[in-house]
């Protein structure tokens, strides 16, 4: 089996790309490597990977329309696993180009080469951030995702729009992934967890909204990368959304925890795994923001029955003894 893994210096890139190259699986693996956060970190996962012969990595840009036909041209691959995208909601207000450019135009490129190529299976991150300003929890695959509140959610949204008329025209097997918020070794500098513990390591105040009593939906990396692995072989079969004639291969899911956590709890766990209390500066609700977000994922535990295994503190615990340990 031949995959495609698009964002493989990533971090939900590299561990899935581990985890396939672990499995026999021959992944190639592509990625622009952008300073968007420190580059020697793709590097070092890069490197990790590296060890696998059935490994190869390209370095590219999926929004050079050109090299990705050319990628496609010249393999076959039987599963294409599309994570590439610029990310951040923050950054997409002073960086729209960038968003369109990677979110857009990047995966239009891709789509391309999965119809031309007839790829047996397409599967794409999107974002739970589609869902806005949704005040219905848990939030569900079928509630309506019309009214994005940055750029990014409004490039994943399209995503899945786009996804799925290619579904439906061309017949192309497609699975859309609503991740929910991903954390673990080898994670995005620019996520709260990895600021909270460089933090309270080094002895800065952190700012804890609302009081802490915030509820976020923390899913571990393994988790992910399990789902992942087993929805490969879960080709979705043509379906009908409710009230419409039209028919598509296509499928999404949700992939969280369904498993709420206080923003308190989430910085105890950080505590209790540094060894050291966090300097607090309690602050309102920040202007926009929602009380507590997180995942139905019925359909995923009914598709591949499981569900999540890795409480918040083994995997916080897990996060902070690597991240002693890369940065010494």
């Amino acid at each position: 089996m031949h995959v495609l893994v698009t964002g493989g210096a990533g971090f939900i890139g590299y561990h899935l790309t581990e985890a396939l190259l672990a499995t026999g699986v021959q992944v190639t693996a592509v990625d622009n490597l952008n300073d968007y956060y420190a580059v020697d970190l793709k590097q070092a996962r890069l490197e990790r990977l590296a060890r696998h012969q059935e490994l190869r990595f390209i370095q590219l840009d999926i929004a050079d329309r050109q090299a990705t036909a050319e990628l496609f041209e010249n393999n076959r691959f039987d599963a294409v696993i599309h994570l590439a995208a610029q990310a951040g909601v923050r950054y997409s207000i002073d960086h729209p180009q960038s968003y369109v450019d990677a979110n857009l135009v990047g995966f239009m490129n891709i789509l391309e080469g999965c119809r031309r190529k007839q790829v047996g299976h397409f599967m794409f991150a999107s974002s739970s951030s589609v869902y806005g300003m949704n005040t219905k929890c848990p939030f569900g695959t079928r509630d309506r995702t019309d009214h994005p509140v940055s750029l990014y959610a409004a490039t994943k949204k399209s995503n899945e729009l786009l996804a799925y008329s290619y579904s439906h025209l061309y017949g192309l097997p497609t699975t859309g992934l609503r991740f929910f918020t991903v954390y673990g070794p080898w994670g995005r500098p620019d996520m709260a967890y990895f600021k909270f513990t460089r933090a309270i390591l080094t002895g800065t105040p952190i700012d804890v909204y609302n009081n802490g009593q915030m509820q976020r939906d923390f899913t571990y990396i393994d988790d992910i990368v399990h789902c992942l692995k087993l929805l490969i072989a879960k080709t979705p079969a043509v379906s009908r959304p409710a009230g419409s004639n039209a028919q598509a291969p296509y499928q999404l899911f949700n992939i969280g925890n369904h498993s709420p956590i206080t923003l308190t709890r989430f910085i105890e766990a950080i505590e209790s795994a540094c060894g050291k209390q966090a300097i607090k500066k309690l602050l309102p609700m920040q202007p926009g923001d929602v009380p507590v977000t997180y995942a139905d994922i019925d359909d995923l535990v009914e598709t591949l029955d499981y569900s999540p295994q890795t409480t918040i503190e083994k995997g916080i615990e897990r996060f902070v003894d690597w991240y002693r340990s890369y940065y010494h």
